[in-house]
This record gives C-alpha cells, sequence and structure tokens, in this order.
C-alpha cells in the first residue's frame, strides 16, 4: 500500500539518536553511526520524531510500504525494552580453517545462549538447526554448514516462548540474509520452523527461509520455501 513514513537522509544524519528516543513506537535505530529504519510495520507515518533532529535528516514522505501493525509495535517494544536477554553468552567470532570446509566461524551456537546482538549475525545467512541433524546427516559440515551462522536448539526440550522471543530480538537487530532450517524427520523437529518464522513475523523483517527434512537414515527427504 501507498502511506506516509518517515524518510531518513543519512548525508544529514550525524547519529546523535535523538530521533531514536523521540521515536514511541521503537521505528528507529542507530545503524553504524546513523539513524536508519527498523521495518515499516513499526512507523505510524505521524512525524513525531521531526522536531528533534537537529539537522533536519528527517522528513515524511509518501510511498509504498507495509501498513502499520500496532501490535507488531507492542512485541517490539516489549522485547527492546528489556534490560537483557533472558539467556546469553559471551561471543567469539573467529576465522574458518580455510582448509576446512565447514568448521564453525563463531561460539556459542546454542540458541539460548547467543546474544541477539553479536556480531556475526549482522549480513549473515543463519543455519537454525534441530541439534540431532548433524548426528544424521553425514555431510551437515560439508553441504550445510559452509558460510553459515549455525544456531543448534532442540524444539522439544527447550522453552519455544524464549526461542521465539530470541529470533525476533536477531531479526529486529540484524539484516539477516537467508535462513536455512534443517530438521529431522520426527513430529517434535517440526516445531523448529514455526518458532523461527513466529519470531521473524514478530520482527517486521521478510527474509527467505528454507526448511531442510533429514530422515533418521540421513537422507534429505524434502526441501521448502517460505518467503518470510
Amino acid at each position: 500500500m501507498k502511506r506516509k513514513i518517515i524518510f531518513i537522509d543519512s548525508e544529514k544524519c550525524n547519529g546523535c539518536g535523538a530521533c531514536v528516543n523521540a521515536c514511541a513506537e521503537g521505528a528507529i535505530k542507530l545503524v553504524n553511526g546513523k539513524a536508519q529504519l527498523v521495518s515499516d510495520v513499526y512507523c505510524d507515518g505521524l512525524g513525531a520524531c521531526l522536531p528533534h533532529c537537529p539537522t533536519g535528516a528527517l522528513s515524511i514522505i509518501e510511498r509504498e510500504a507495509d501498513p502499520f501493525d500496532e501490535e507488531l509495535v507492542k512485541l517490539h517494544q516489549s522485547l527492546t525494552e528489556q534490560k537483557s536477554p533472558v539467556h546469553t553468552c559471551p561471543s567469539i567470532h573467529f576465522k574458518p580453517d580455510p582448509a576446512k570446509k565447514g568448521t564453525l566461524s563463531h561460539w556459542p551456537i546454542q540458541i539460548r545462549l547467543v546474544p541477539p546482538m553479536a556480531h556475526y549475525l549482522q549480513n549473515s545467512k543463519l543455519l537454525v538447526v534441530a541439534d540431532c541433524v548433524p548426528i544424521a546427516y553425514q555431510n551437515f559440515h560439508k553441504e550445510l554448514l559452509e558460510d553459515h551462522v549455525v544456531l543448534v536448539g532442540c524444539p522439544k526440550f527447550d522453552p519455544k516462548e524464549q526461542y521465539v522471543q530470541k529470533f525476533a530480538e536477531i531479526f529486529i537487530h540484524n539484516d539477516i540474509q537467508s535462513v536455512t532450517i534443517p530438521v529431522m524427520e520426527v513430529p517434535c523437529c517440526q516445531a523448529l520452523p514455526n518458532i523461527v518464522l513466529a519470531g521473524l513475523q514478530y520482527s517486521g523483517k521478510k527474509v527467505p527461509v528454507e526448511k531442510i527434512i533429514i530422515s533418521i537414515q540421513g537422507e534429505i527427504l524434502s526441501k521448502q520455501i517460505f518467503n518470510g
């Protein structure tokens, strides 16, 4: 739909953050020292932030944009207002050994422990994998892990609500290129793609998602694309 929405002139923006504080919906964040619109769905287009910009970098324009979504705004606010994530662990980023395909590039890898603002998540291709898959699928490291940031978990034993919250935060704070979700064929594994898609929906972002089902004999049974 075509509607009024905020426009940020990055050339004029000095990164003061005044617009971030002025936006009640949390539609603006600072990225590399410049103000940036988080998602169309968080901006109501009223322009309450305009008077707070000292450089005139903000204006209201009319363009094709996703509709303002008050429910997603409420969830976005509840996530970003938290003082600290529910579960995190100090993150380490390192260069994989070029002589070995499919080696890790970061730590931790457990979904519950990965900080949602870990710098290695920015502009990454996520591999969200059920923890049994690397054991069952012998080509996991060579075919799936390479060039991906991996997050591992079990949707049966781990808290689903915290998973949804964690993925919503990851999508809100990072520009994710794609998400690949390998799961086992067993019923308990099928919740993992739904959890990721729920977090993606709450974030208001659009990211291509691929679900891969692995048999208990270690074969790829099917692939499915979701246009998240």
